[in-house]
This record gives C-alpha cells, structure tokens and sequence, in this order.
C-alpha cells in the first residue's frame, strides 16, 4: 500500500515487463464510505523502488484495480466515482479513454482474455457490468445479489465468478449468455478468487471466518478448506500454478499455499493492511 500526500493506494498492478508498478491512489476508506477521494495513479520503478511518475485524472475519482488489457497493452483502471472504466497509455503516462459501467461503485473488474470484454463487481448495486472495450460501451448490466465483492474470470473463458457479499455463496456467471448460471455454497462469505492455471480449482477467500475454500470447478462444490490468518482477501495464483498467495488483511501477512497438498507453506510478512496482490516475476 502506497502513501500520497496522506491518502492509501488500493491495489497494485505490474506492468508486463515487471519492471513498472501502477498502484491507484484510492483514498482513506473503503467503499462506498465517506472519506477522500482520490484522484491520480503512482507510477513505481520496481528495481529501484522510487516514483517515477504519476496520472492525474483531474479530479477525484476514487481509482482503483488497474489491469493490463491482454492484447493492447493499455493500462485499464476503474474510476468509481465516475461510474467507468479510464483507460491510460503507459507509455506517455496519459488517459486516452474511458468506457462507462452504467453502475456505481464499479470497484473491481477482470479483462476477458482476448482483450474485447470488461466484467465489473459494482459492490452496493450487487451487480455485474458487461462491458465491450473496443466499442467504449455497455452492453449489459447482469443482476447477481444485493452486493457483491471482488470478481474473477476462469482460464477457459466461460465463466466469471463474483462474491454474494451478503451470503455465503458465489455466483458463477456463463460468458455466453451473460447471466448467472449457478451458485456455489461456501462455508463464509466470500471475497478474492483466482482460478489455477490447470482450471481444475478455484480458490476462493473467506474473511469472516479466517479460511481459505478450494472449489473444484468440474463439481462446482467446495472440495476443502484451509486455516489462515485473520481477514484474508485477495488470491493470486503463481504462474506455474504450485502455490496461491492470499493476503490476511488482518495479520499483515500473505499466506503461501501449496496447491500439491493445499497446505500452508509459509507466512510472509507484507505489513499492514495486506490486500492487493501483483505478479512481477517471469510469466
């Protein structure tokens, strides 16, 4: 979490090459809660570890998520308060664009893996967007729940998984028909996902009850559970699929699992308020 002029980053992206970092400069609360509203994204060498730039987008925006499309290498960043999507140039550190989400509080969004097609989390709406990034529209605002939190696609492409913030359950959305075409039942509410790059699992964070749920995709029902620290989650799987991280807000750590055995390797120290993950090693 970076610190910029007394207001917190949320989320952090590496740029593809993992020499450049992009954290969004969120604001002090959570949201929807009253607090700051951001308005710009730092730029980071990794290598050295010092800022080397900044995006302003003019006015407070509260951003958020920043995502690489797939195939324009453009830098993607929901600008909640202006109910979008801004889409910035990385190379000239400019927004060129926007694409907007028809919803509040799109706080979270994954890119489909061909780069067309945007899905949000819209956390109060309890929604999803669907969002076609070339054409800069909406085309579709698929019900899910009376909130929802944090949002995930699958390696084939088929299905966007998003959290019921409200039950304990997840709702797995079919990208061929844009809507909801089952529910998962999980043992907490829901938080983070990420899929393993096999798409035989789907692990998922449980902050209310300090675990981590394993869903085998094929079945579509909670295979296991592990222990971690308190309030985990985000959930990034390693490239080559051998170990989850999950951060444990709480505990300011980051639970390293094994997906061999979905034991706990290891406990890394990440400070506090550990939440957003980025990948910056080889691919």
């Amino acid at each position: 979490m970076v610190a910029e002029n007394g207001v917190t980053g949320h989320e952090v992206i590496a740029s593809p090459d993992g020499r450049t970092a992009f954290v969004p400069i969120y604001g002090n609360s959570g949201v929807g809660q009253p607090g700051t509203d951001g308005s710009n994204l730092v730029v980071i060498d990794i290598g050295s570890r010092k800022v080397i730039g900044n995006i302003d987008f003019g006015h407070g925006v509260r951003p958020h998520c920043a995502q690489f499309g797939p195939k324009d290498a453009l830098l993607y960043v929901s600008t909640e308060l202006d109910k979008s999507i801004s889409i910035v140039d990385p190379k000239t550190l400019k927004v060129i664009g926007s694409v907007p989400t028809g919803q509040p509080e799109s706080h979270m969004f994954v890119i489909s893996h061909d780069g067309k097609r945007a899905y949000t989390a819209n956390v109060a709406p309890g929604t999803v967007s669907v969002l076609d990034l070339a054409a800069r529209k909406t085309l579709r605002v698929i019900p899910v729940a009376s909130s929802v939190q944090r949002i995930s696609l699958s390696i084939d492409g088929q299905r966007v998984f998003t959290s019921d913030a409200s039950r304990p359950r997840l709702a797995v959305i079919s990208t061929s028909n844009d809507a909801v075409e089952h529910w998962v039942d999980l043992p907490g509410a829901g938080y983070g996902t990420a899929s393993t790059p096999d798409g035989q699992w789907l692990v998922v964070a449980l902050p209310d009850v300090n675990k981590v749920a394993v869903v085998d995709l094929g079945t579509l029902r909670v295979a296991r559970t592990i222990d971690v620290p308190a309030s985990p989650q985000e959930v990034l799987i390693r490239p080559d699929g051998r170990i989850a991280y999950v951060s444990c807000d709480s505990n300011g750590k980051v639970a390293a699992i094994r997906t061999s055995d979905w034991k706990v390797d290891a406990l890394i120290d990440a400070g506090k308020l550990a939440d957003g993950l980025a990948w910056a090693g080889p691919r």
